[in-house]
């Protein structure tokens, strides 16, 4: 997927193209669906397809002060976009300006320097300063520009319309295995290790604090996880059982996302090393013990209940696995 970061990036001889708009949050089941669609046409007009975002996210610029945090943060999405079979990505900085453009001149830039030939878009698609005009009004200024417009209806999974926000809330809730049905994949974020932990070259203790996450996390409380550790071929995926939270029992509060490895071995680790922690499962809510002692034996189970979790995948996967 070829990458572009503003209109003036746009090769003249891109378009004209079959194109679709959003956010793409979370790179849902919903949205693959439309990109699909969008590449599905794309084929049968031998055009490339091409995907329009927006950064920062339009609600970080129209409502500054509301909380807003993101499932997949820019780069991660991207890698996920990519992933779907589009041809490229134009991503649009979302400004005040931008923000302020009716919906005509909106349409505007779309046919005359996007060059789309049809734009995908959900039933709920808004447009212009602010969301002025919907699909109504994309198909009466396509009409006039020289495009056209494809509308969809939600795509429903378990009794409800599949949406960022509403995947957002279930993570949220701890809610893992709901959401994954609605994005197809575990929820995964991407970090580094945390400053001033001793993080050396050579790093041989089995316990891994995340630097501070700005972005969405699950509720607090202890999951089975894995955490990949660097990238590349000589990345490693650790088996963890992670904590996020504030850690009461020992006094003062101090949040934290903090991984323990259960197959670990000493690893190159310094506080720059990517890792993504996946999250599979919740095994409880965060608790105040009243003494270590106490907690200390709830980790033994919870070590215990996650090994027993990757042993039952493990068995799955060997009887899923073809005959040889």
């Amino acid at each position: 997927m070829k990458i572009y970061r503003s209109l003036s990036e746009l090769p003249a001889d891109l378009g004209p193209v079959v194109a679709t708009i959003g956010n793409f949050d979370g790179v849902h089941r919903g949205h693959r669906w439309v990109i699909d669609q969008v590449n599905a046409r794309a084929r049968t007009l031998c055009l490339p397809s091409l995907l329009i975002t927006f950064d920062p996210h339009p609600v970080r610029v129209l409502r500054p002060d509301a909380p807003h945090s993101l499932i997949t943060p820019l780069e991660q999405k991207l890698a996920l976009l990519g992933e779907t079979g589009i041809d490229a990505a134009l991503i649009l900085p979302f400004t005040p300006e931008l923000s302020r453009l009716t919906a005509r001149q909106f349409a505007e830039i779309l046919a005359n320097d996007i060059h789309v030939r049809e734009v995908h878009e959900g039933e709920n698609f808004r447009f212009g300063h602010k969301a002025e005009a919907g699909m109504e009004g994309l198909e009466q200024l396509g009409h006039e520009l020289g495009f056209t417009a494809q509308t969809y209806s939600p795509h429903i999974l378990r009794a409800a319309p599949v949406s960022s926000s509403r995947i957002r809330n279930l993570i949220a809730a701890g809610a893992l295995h709901h959401a994954r049905a609605l994005t197809g994949r575990p929820f995964a974020i991407q970090s580094t290790p945390a400053s001033g932990r001793g993080y050396g070259t050579r790093y041989t203790v089995p316990t891994i604090n995340l630097a501070p996450y700005p972005e969405l996390l699950p509720a607090k409380g202890v999951y089975v996880t894995t955490l990949k550790v660097g990238t590349g071929p000589h990345a490693e995926t650790f088996n963890a059982v992670t904590n996020i939270g504030d850690r009461p029992t020992f006094g003062a509060d101090s949040f934290a996302v903090e991984s323990h490895l259960l197959n670990f071995h000493a690893v190159d680790l310094n506080e720059q090393t990517p890792l993504e922690l996946t999250f599979l499962q919740r095994l409880r809510p965060e608790i105040r013990w009243p003494n270590p002692e106490a907690l200390r034996t709830q980790i033994g189970l919870d070590v215990k209940k996650a090994q027993r979790y990757f042993a039952l995948c493990t068995t799955l996967t060997k009887e899923k696995a073809p005959a040889t």
